[in-house]
């Protein structure tokens, strides 16, 4: 297993393994039946990518708005310069399309491994339109600490709102270098993919003849993918 060490100046800020809230962003506790609304937690493989990080939580009593009004970022929610001339919260423009929250945090990966900032997945489950959208950056395990992330600016119109106890940002970590190379499958390789995939067809309707449910936006939904990720799961485990 590997280990991540963090330190961080404001506790606030509280980094954890990311966590699908149902009721909240992951969506409602609805059951997988017909009739019922589809929900973000319906779907394996962005429950698995939804937690497959490290969540930040806004650490401030006072919500932050960021908005863009006649071309113009407005930032609203802060208290004026301290005699350092730092504001709290630490949020600034950063250019006319980005904006920066000065978060003095320090995640400490193994080596060979790198963190990398991404939006929360509650960006991608929000009607709103409301959620801060982190720019992705790579910092490699010899960079000491985060001085500030990045954040896209809103749409003209729109707000992205920080509030006191909300994940605004996940940390992924992945391997330092992409080393990989992509490469065409050979005719082999191909054919036994094929195979798959027509065989995982041709069994759909038995493998969801118990679990095959339509959402109340008439959407058809079954459990094929989750019963395979199932077996495979507790194959792995008996290795």
């Amino acid at each position: 297993m590997h280990k991540i060490k963090y330190r961080f100046s404001d506790p606030g800020l509280k980094p954890r393994r990311t966590k699908l809230d149902v009721p909240g962003w992951g969506g409602e506790p609805e059951p997988r039946k017909t009739g019922s609304h589809e929900q973000p937690w319906h779907c394996i493989p962005f429950a698995e990518g939804a937690q497959y990080g490290i969540e930040l939580f806004y650490p401030f009593e006072q919500d932050l708005r960021v908005s863009t009004r006649d071309g113009r970022l407005v930032i609203e929610g802060r208290s004026g310069p301290d005699e350092t001339g730092a504001y709290q919260p630490p949020f600034r423009s950063f250019g006319d399309q980005y904006y920066t929250y000065q978060i003095l945090l320090d995640l400490k990966v193994e080596e060979g491994f790198a963190i990398r900032t991404e939006p929360h997945p509650r960006f991608y489950t929000d009607a709103s339109d409301t959620v801060p959208i982190a720019v992705p950056a790579l910092l490699r395990n010899w960079w000491p600490m985060m001085f500030f992330m990045v954040f896209k600016s809103p749409s003209e119109g729109r707000t992205h709102i920080f509030r006191l106890g909300e994940p605004f940002a996940q940390m992924i970590v992945i391997p330092e270098d992409p080393d990989f190379q992509l490469v065409p499958m050979s005719e082999e390789e191909a054919a036994e993919r094929e195979l798959q995939a027509r065989r995982i067809y041709n069994s759909r309707s038995t493998l969801s003849a118990a679990t095959q449910w339509t959402s109340s936006t008439n959407t058809v939904f079954d459990a094929t993918y989750r019963q395979i990720h199932r077996a495979a799961t507790e194959k792995s485990r008996k290795k």
